[in-house]
């Protein structure tokens, strides 16, 4: 499914932004989207918070191993 995707990235993306934060206090969003309470970062953050909570699901999801689906 095309939304599981899309959230995984933008949970791999918060992912590898919070352990930048983390190593090197350096916020990558931020960075790029020219500081913290910038709308764009701000934009990010929540849409990163979303996609986390999205893969939440795929925890709980019942899924057919034996269909090969691309």
């Amino acid at each position: 499914m095309i939304m599981d995707r899309i959230a995984l990235i933008l949970a791999i993306v918060g992912g590898l932004n919070w352990g930048s934060i983390g190593l090197f206090r350096f916020d990558l969003v931020a960075w790029i989207c020219g500081g913290q309470t910038a709308t764009l970062s701000r934009v990010i953050y929540t849409l990163v918070g979303l996609a986390a909570l999205w893969c939440i699901s795929l925890l709980f999801r019942q899924r057919d191993y034996g269909e090969d689906k691309a």
